[in-house]
């Protein structure tokens, strides 16, 4: 399978980065084609622009707009991987989605004004640290809105199949024993899951 890989963190030495290099080194080991989108390392540029607005009416798709769309159309499984800051999606991934996931790429409205989902056939995997430890997530609902956000409200409404939203809080505070068990648990979850 071919397997894209997006990944939001600014800190090479962050453990976002090390469940990046499992589940790299994970899915090659088993055969996979795996290409990395580091949107930090890339310079992504996350703002929405109305120049954009107006090459999209137009027809014409800015030219970093349309590599990653190219990723995406190439990919059988997107792989997004992020922390949660401020109960969400840092903002160079959100600019990523406002950007690349775009009318006409991603969905469009037909006559009859219902959605349509260009990228069936695709699934998605999310995974995300968190400050917090995620029973305060559970207990307050947080797992639930994120779960909705991501999966509903951005993967299911292009029609790119959730597979799998995984959590790993208390990150920052827990020792490394803890979290070499998590890298554990990711590597687990994708020989499961491919």
């Amino acid at each position: 399978m071919k397997h894209l890989i997006v990944y939001a963190h600014p800190n090479p030495r962050s453990f976002n980065n090390a469940i990046k290099e499992t589940i790299v080194n994970t899915l090659k080991n088993k055969g996979h084609e795996v290409e990395v989108r580091d949107l930090y390392a890339l310079g992504f540029e996350p703002v929405l622009s109305g120049s954009d607005f107006e090459t999209f009416q137009s027809g014409n798709m800015p030219s970093d707009i349309q590599a990653e769309q190219e990723h995406i159309k190439n990919a059988d499984v997107i792989t997004f991987i992020y922390p949660i800051w401020w109960t969400g999606l840092p903002a160079i991934l959100k600019g990523y989605i406002d950007r690349v996931f775009a009318y006409g790429f991603a969905y469009s409205v037909d006559e009859q004004g219902g959605y349509v989902k260009h990228l069936t056939g695709k699934k998605g995997l999310i995974i995300n640290t968190t400050g917090a430890p995620t029973e305060f997530y559970d207990q307050v609902g947080m797992t639930n809105s994120l779960k909705q956000t991501t999966d509903t409200g951005i993967l299911d409404f292009v029609g790119i199949e959730p597979l799998h939203h995984q959590f790993f809080g208390a990150v920052p505070t827990v020792d490394d024993a803890t979290r070499k068990e998590m890298l554990v648990e990711v590597e687990k979850l994708i020989n499961e899951k491919f």
